[in-house]
Parts: C-alpha cells; structure tokens; sequence
C-alpha cells in the first residue's frame, strides 16, 4: 500500500493499525464559481447509520443505479443505495478467504467494467498467499449486477511480492476501455532490488491490459500501441514505471488524463500525470528532489512531478480526484487529494501550458483519510480507515 519509513516508526509507536479507481463517463459540469465570502470547507459525517471495518476504497457502477460499493481491506465489496438514512448496506463480493490481509496488504482496488450494466463483469486488486509466497492478484469476477459471484473468479495477472509493504492496488479502466493497473515498488525501504527501474518486472509500474482479449497464452491482450510492447528486455504490459508506491490512480472523468499520487520516502510526497512510456524517477528520484544518489542525480528523461510537499504538511499522500461534481464549483476541474498522517486536504489547479501549480489547503480529516471516492454524480467523498466511517466534503 502506501506508507513511508517514518509511517513505519509512527504506527508502531502508537499502536495503530496501519493503512495499508475506476474511471467514469465524462459528464457536464458547471463552470467554477467563487464561494460565498464567509463559506468554510468542512468534511461531515454521511451515510451516518453505516460503519465499514477498514475502508480503503469507494466508487460507483456508472450503471444508473445510484448505488456506492465499499471496499473493506479484509476482502469484501459492500453495496448501498446512495441515499442519506441508508440503514444497511449489503455483500456484493466477499474473498476474505482467499485475501491475505493486514497491514498494507489485502483486496486494493475494485474496478467496474466499462459494459458493467450489461455484462456484469467487476474486478479486483487483491494481495494472497501462494505457496507462501506473498502476490498480487488482478483477477475478474462475474456478477448478477446485484451479487458477484465468488467462485467465478478468473485470474487474469499475478507476480510476486519481495516484502509485504508498497502494494500499489489501484485499478481502474481507462476512456480507451483498457485496465489500467498501479503496482508498488516491491517493499522494504529505498527500493532495494531497483525494481522501479526495472522493466523487466511488473513493480513500481503502472501496467495497461486489454480485458477484452487474449493472447500469447494469457488471460488478457496487450494494446497495440503499449510503449513497449515487442521490446525483449521489458515486459509488455507496461505503461509508464519509476514509481514508488502510488496510492491511489484516478481518472478525470472530463478529460480522461489519469492523476497518480505516489507515496514517498521520507521527504517528498509527489503527484504526477500519466505520460505513455514516462519514467517518474524513483529510485534515482524522491518527488523533486534526489534520493539515490542523495546530491547530483541524473534527471536525463524523467518525468518531473505536478507538485510534490515535504514532511512539514505530510507524510503519506491519498490520491483523489478532479471534481466535476455541481454542488462545488468553485473547485470544478481542481484536482482533491489529501494525506493519510495529517489529514490535510488540498485543491491542486495545474496549468499545462505553463507547466505550473497553484496548491490550496482547504480542511483536515480527523482520523486515517485512506481514500476518496466518487459518487455517480461526481460528489467526492473521504472514507476514514480508523473509525470506518464516510463523510462527505462541503463549502457551508
């Protein structure tokens, strides 16, 4: 998942458990506005009757439904109406017995078909034991739209995890219809093994199936215009790498352009655009700065952060999402992300002429922000990992 070596050292200290997307149709939104002068950003509590056990992830069907499923990181998919006096929610999946869970490891990411309302396909990011051996599993399941069925499993990708931390887990499908899919760096510290920069493996990456196919004996195809795709010395699944542990990937459901926030060392939290064949620098790189070596580093072809922060603001980036909901214009096509350690919650605008940022604290979460998550009508909510409870952010 996504925490750095200070998290470690925190959590431990304090006895808490540690902590350890998917992409929608694009929409209309109405143009930003300016808040009333006296408005305040606050994140209230909603869906008040509901308590999820370790929520890690939250998103919608795109299927007209209105509903909101959960991921709980012990390995079950929780479903409810979108409605504020929800009493209950129910079991849309449930592979706790197949999950090894804890930590940062367990089920990651859910991800909807693209056709979901026609032909019921969901998928997951899940971390098990193999022949004890610690993996990462993308596989597919089928559902009735209403239950998924947990022995339909078919496994379309798994490699192996050298540590049980930095998991990545984010999948989520594309405007292009593919499965894109964000894998951490392997674990421990300072990448030991150099994975990230390595592109022989899957780790540090974020990988890019088409679900709809298959081919060379495997359970998906790879896209044709995958960067390296036909190249010897690196897998073909593999759409951008140099990556830490990104937690969280999400997709502008206006644009398309996909946000990766990836979590750092012990300095610089980063946030970063997907680029085709782009190389985010670490180990070489930490955010902006250098890690490895720690002065002069080479920069030569990496693709430099959006913006990145240092430990006085936080210490383990949340990704989130660019808001193209209605009741929040001033902050329409900013980007909303946060920190799990500070609960600090920012609005990023990016020029991409420019090339420049303009970051903008706008409240706190009290507790363990874990993810944010949309609804269909793009509201952004904040699910927190401590109290397992949802809230919702507002101007008032």
């Amino acid at each position: 998942m996504r925490i750095n070596s200070f998290v470690f050292y925190l959590w431990g200290v304090l006895g808490i458990v540690t902590l350890l997307s998917a992409c929608t149709k694009s929409s209309e939104t109405p143009p930003t506005t300016n808040p009333a002068p006296n408005a305040t950003w606050q994140v209230n509590p909603v869906f008040s009757s509901l308590t999820f056990n370790s929520p890690v992830e939250m998103t919608h069907a795109a299927d007209g439904t209105n509903r909101i499923f959960v991921v709980e990181q012990r390995g079950v998919v929780r479903v409810f109406q979108n409605e504020a006096n929800v009493n209950q929610s129910q079991t849309f999946l449930d592979i706790s017995n197949r999950v090894s869970s804890g930590g940062e490891t367990g089920l990651l990411g859910l991800a909807f078909h693209p056709d979901f309302k026609t032909n019921g396909q969901v998928f997951v990011n899940y971390t098990r034991r193999f022949n004890n051996q610690l993996q990462s599993v993308v596989s597919r399941f089928q559902s009735n739209k209403t239950t998924a069925d947990a022995n339909s499993e078919e496994i379309l990708l798994t490699f192996d995890q050298p540590y049980a931390n930095h998991n990545g887990g984010a999948i989520l499908f594309g405007k292009d219809g593919f499965l894109y899919i964000a894998t951490g760096d392997g674990g421990s510290g300072g990448d030991p093994q150099n994975n990230s920069q390595n592109r022989a493996n899957l780790l540090g990456k974020i990988l890019r199936i088409d679900v709809n196919t298959k081919e060379s004996g495997l359970n998906y195809g790879i896209p044709a215009d995958n960067p390296f795709k036909g190249m010897t010395s690196a897998r073909p699944e593999i759409y951008a790498y140099g990556l830490r542990n990104p937690w969280k990937i999400t997709s502008d459901r206006s644009t398309g352009r996909v946000w990766i926030a990836d979590v750092g060392q012990n300095a610089r939290e980063e946030i970063d655009i997907l680029e085709k064949g782009g190389n985010y620098g670490w180990r070489v790189t930490e955010g902006k700065e250098c890690y490895s070596p720690a002065n002069n580093c080479n920069r030569t072809g990496f693709v430099e952060p959006v913006f990145d922060y240092g430990t006085s603001e936080g210490r383990s980036i949340t990704g989130g999402y660019v808001y193209r909901g209605a009741k929040l214009t001033s902050i329409v096509g900013q980007y909303i992300y946060g920190d799990y350690v500070s609960g600090n919650i920012w609005a990023l605008t990016y020029d991409e002429n420019s090339r420049q940022a303009t970051n903008k604290l706008l409240t706190r979460l009290v507790g363990s922000l874990s993810s944010f998550g949309e609804d269909e009508a793009g509201e952004l909510y904040l699910l927190n990992h401590q109290t397992g409870k949802i809230h919702l952010l507002e101007l008032k």
